[in-house]
């Protein structure tokens, strides 16, 4: 046999003898791998969901399940997995432009922006999208990239929409229409591919064609149609307002005019039936009757009048100043005295 080198390794290793481990260590070590294997499974087993939030459950990476906010038990990784999704969070996409973070200043995208009309000419439309997740599964599993496809959808939208439409349509009273129609086709995109994604509204920032003159020229054909909208809008408000108060006057005189009528008849008819009743009692005694009623006829003309009866035979008293006589004695008196009556014993031809 020829020489082996490892022979001598191997004898010199036997010779040596391997240290001794302290007592217990393996005992701890075995300890602390299985602490903390429960600790990882323990911390893997529960999960958080914020209140804006949903959660998908995988289970061996197939979708099982969701939970809404709260804390939560599941399984521990690989057997569970959870994907959160802002949920309940509306959220919102601009189209055409970009807003820097932290400030008001936007930049134009004029790729997504720049749109053809109806009638071949060119305007930049500005939208915001609002949206939000309606169906976590189809949400996670049936679009790659949502957000991007809801960007897409959303420019193929608008450009189908305003590609039917004419500029001047478009800039000035379609903006509501075109607005309404893109939602619609929208919603379309969105059930047709299930994408799990609501959309809740679009608005066109502006509409109007790209900057020169030309824009001057069709913003003061805005601004004039805006005018004319606002005169009408005014015309109209001054009518709905002057028309129900000259309806109202009127009524007013109407109801006037029948109260007014209806108490002047009821008054006749009081009327009548006072000289009904008067005559009535009348026709029972004549004579009663007329001599009351000419009594109170001579009370009424005649309030201060003196009456003296006189003798018509006597020929004396027909010259006597009596109204100097009653008079001086009505001075004497300290009482006001009533119209008195002197009577003469009749004889002779009197006046």
């Amino acid at each position: 046999m020829g020489f082996n080198p490892d022979d001598n390794s191997i004898h010199s290793m036997r010779g040596r003898q391997m240290p001794d481990l302290p007592p217990g260590i393996l005992k701890k070590i075995v300890i602390g791998v299985a602490a903390a294997a429960i600790l990882i499974i323990g911390y893997s087993s529960f999960y958080t969901v914020q209140e804006q939030e949903r959660a998908a459950i995988l289970t061996f990476g197939k979708y099982s399940k969701e939970t809404s906010a709260g804390l939560h038990f599941k399984w521990p990784y690989p057997i569970q997995q959870v994907i959160t999704v802002p949920a309940e969070l509306t959220q919102r996409i601009h189209i055409g432009y970009r807003q820097e973070e932290g400030s008001s200043k936007t930049v134009e995208v004029e790729e997504e922006a720049m749109m053809i009309t109806g009638d071949e000419n060119i305007v930049s439309a500005d939208a915001v999208v609002q949206w939000k997740i309606s169906n976590i599964h189809d949400f996670l599993f049936n679009i790659d990239d949502p957000e991007q496809f809801l960007r897409n959808a959303s420019i193929s939208s608008i450009r189908s929409v305003i590609g039917s439409e004419k500029l001047d349509y478009a800039i000035t009273d379609g903006k509501t229409v075109i607005q309404d129609k893109v939602r619609v086709q929208l919603l379309e995109l969105q059930s047709k591919y299930q994408t799990g994604i609501q959309i809740i509204d679009i608005k066109f920032q502006d509409i109007e064609p790209p900057s020169g003159q030309v824009t001057e020229a069709f913003r003061e054909v805005t601004n004039a149609r805006e005018e004319k909208n606002t005169k009408i809008n005014n015309a109209v408000k001054y009518e709905n307002d002057l028309i129900p108060k000259a309806r109202g006057e009127a009524q007013a005189l109407i109801e006037n005019a029948e109260g007014e009528k209806k108490a002047r008849v009821l008054n006749a008819q009081g009327d009548v039936a006072q000289f009904n009743a008067i005559y009535a009692e009348y026709k029972k005694s004549s004579s009663v009757t007329e001599s009351r009623l000419i009594m109170e006829t001579l009370e009424k003309i005649l309030p201060n009048a003196k009456i003296i009866i006189t003798n018509s035979n006597s020929d004396t008293v027909n010259y006597l100043p009596l109204n100097e006589l009653l008079s001086s004695g009505s001075n004497k008196s300290t009482t006001p005295t009533t119209p008195s009556a002197t009577t003469a014993p009749q004889g002779g031809d009197g006046q």
